[in-house]
């Protein structure tokens, strides 16, 4: 879960809001290099290192609350800072040293992707309502909003949906529907993806049930337009979990994921304890 949506929010990175002729070269041969932005191609954006802070308070079951998860947004930033953060946001957090600093300080009143974009680990959790609990619970230290919460907890369903065989792909929209009502999930998403959280889970549950390959999949993500990364990021992480998606991402988007302390190595051990906590899963084919 966590390599796959590492990958997907890296090559994102290269398409976010790019013109449409940049989209062109949208053949999975490699990352690309974003013509404003200085991410160097592999490099993974916030979209990933937010969803590492989950995943680690996942792993280490700290208790779940706004504290801790503050807390961990915090250290993961200032141990390994990234690009891709909007950029009052990436402010805050350079300033930001403590977790009751950020709750002191944080606006959270925002209903775009951040809330979404990191909430695939939560999926891992066996109960329904436990997993609807906590993506709200840290939705709201960003993005106390109903649109901002809704987005959080249908990404997070998305994996739960798959890793606990819940239902076949094409339902998956359906099944979202009836949990967190009010957005049209299951609706094709069409056109360019705005900034708005619901947006890209949308996005990504149509490009997840009409794809049969996670390289499907991503092509797809990309091809929208907009806000992709976070796409891909959502959308590769609730694949990568379903058996009915061949695992078939290029090994050289693997090779070429960024690899320093907190890279690849890192995201595959972690994924690895991440996905332990999962009852009764049995292997991908």
């Amino acid at each position: 879960m966590l390599l796959e949506l590492a990958i997907g929010d890296a090559y994102g990175a290269g398409f976010e809001y790019a013109d449409a002729p940049i989209l062109k070269r949208n053949d999975l041969s490699g990352y690309i290099k974003h013509p404003k932005h200085d991410i160097r191609p592999g490099q993974y954006t916030d979209d990933t290192q937010m969803s590492l802070a989950i995943a680690e308070a996942i792993v280490s079951e700290v208790p779940w609350t706004p504290e801790s998860l503050a807390k961990g947004f915090v250290e993961v930033f200032h141990r390994d800072p990234h690009e891709g953060y909007a950029s009052r946001f990436y402010a805050f957090l350079q300033q930001t040293k403590t977790g009751q600093e950020f709750l002191a300080n944080i606006r959270a009143e925002s209903d775009k992707s951040g809330s979404a974009m990191r909430a695939s680990p939560i999926g891992v959790f066996g109960d329904i309502a436990e997993v609807l609990e906590k993506a709200s619970i840290q939705a709201k230290l960003t993005h106390d909003t109903p649109a901002g919460i809704a987005a959080a907890q249908a990404s997070a369903l998305m994996t739960h949906y798959f890793l606990y065989d819940l239902g076949s792909k094409s339902d998956l929209g359906n099944f979202l529907d009836a949990k967190v009502p009010g957005y049209q999930w299951a609706s094709t998403w069409q056109g360019e993806v705005g900034a708005k959280g619901w947006m890209s889970v949308r996005a990504a549950v149509t490009a997840v049930t009409r794809n049969d390959s996670l390289s499907e999949v991503l092509r797809d993500s990309i091809n929208f337009g907009g806000d992709v990364d976070t796409v891909a990021t959502i959308a590769l992480a609730a694949a990568s979990c379903s058996h009915e998606v061949s695992q078939d991402l290029p090994q050289h988007l693997v090779d070429a994921l960024e690899n320093d302390t907190y890279g690849r190595d890192y995201i595959l051990a972690l994924d690895a304890q991440l996905l332990a906590k999962v009852s009764g899963r049995s292997p991908l084919v």
